[in-house]
């Protein structure tokens, strides 16, 4: 595989953790060959009955198998990131049927391409139909592939999950303020999602301090373990300010003192 995408990972583990609890699982970075072509996400239904809580726009009407690929700001969403999801829509088919002579029927799947930005290059080849608001429809053969553009959906509360993604100051601050995590781990994911925006070269200066900001108040709301969470001893004790340090010093002193009389006793008993 090509080296680790963050935004990629952490688009995949929104919709992880948007579907706790429901008859849907996500599946993210699902192999569908021996050379290792990983599809972005997979969603699933694993059981019958309705989705409790509303869907991002342009997947309301999900199918039992929804392959989704997913395009960052960093990437464009052209022709070719077509015809590749295409060709997970076939590799897919055939892992997921019961045999090559008995096919899903092509009803039973769907296939969604979610993208930060507007697909201009990808507009002057193939028509784009507009559905609504930010999500469009491409018509490929006998399929239909679904384009959200994350960029151009409203701010209402259901689409928060993927305005995350939007690379956009008004959008993030939208979906920092209205998405509701499903999990207890969520708030870490989070922090490593505006981490990564804050280290991206390609990102505006105002853009860089607002995820900066953004950083250090979800830092606060992190539980400690999560904090500390791969940081050696030493790498814990070089982010301590040296006043910090002095106590803990004394402290550890004092409790050495203390328990030197003790021990003294024992001995003499």
């Amino acid at each position: 595989m090509s080296e680790p995408r963050p935004l990629h990972r952490l688009f995949e583990l929104s919709w992880i953790d948007h579907f706790q609890g429901t008859p849907l699982s996500a599946e993210p970075e699902m192999d569908l060959s021996r050379k290792q072509q990983f599809l972005d996400l997979v969603l699933i239904r694993k059981g019958p009955g309705p989705i409790p809580r509303p869907l991002p726009d342009g997947f309301a009407d999900l199918a039992t198998h929804n392959l989704v690929t997913f395009k960052s700001h960093q990437e464009a969403l052209d022709c070719w990131a077509l015809w590749e999801l295409i060709g997970h829509f076939v590799n897919y088919r055939k892992q997921a049927s019961p045999s090559l002579q008995e096919l899903l029927p092509v009803s039973d799947l769907r296939l969604f391409a979610v993208c930060a930005r507007y697909p201009n290059n990808l507009a002057q080849e193939v028509p784009l139909t507009r559905l609504q608001e930010g999500v469009y429809e491409v018509r490929a053969l006998t399929l239909s592939i679904r384009i959200i553009v994350v960029a151009q959906l409203p701010q209402e509360e259901h689409n928060a999950m993927l305005l995350l993604f939007s690379a956009r100051e008004d959008l993030i601050r939208y979906a920092q303020e209205h998405y509701r995590p499903r999990s207890p781990e969520t708030s870490s994911v989070l922090y490593q999602l505006f981490k990564a925006y804050s280290e991206d070269p390609t990102m505006s200066d105002k853009l860089k301090e607002f995820y900066r900001e953004t950083l250090d108040q979800l830092l606060k709301e992190l539980p400690p373990a999560e904090r500390v969470k791969g940081l050696s001893a030493e790498e814990l004790i070089k982010a301590l300010p040296p006043e910090t340090l002095e106590a803990l010093a004394r402290q550890l002193k004092a409790n050495g003192a203390s328990a030197k009389p003790e021990g003294k006793a024992q001995d003499a008993e």
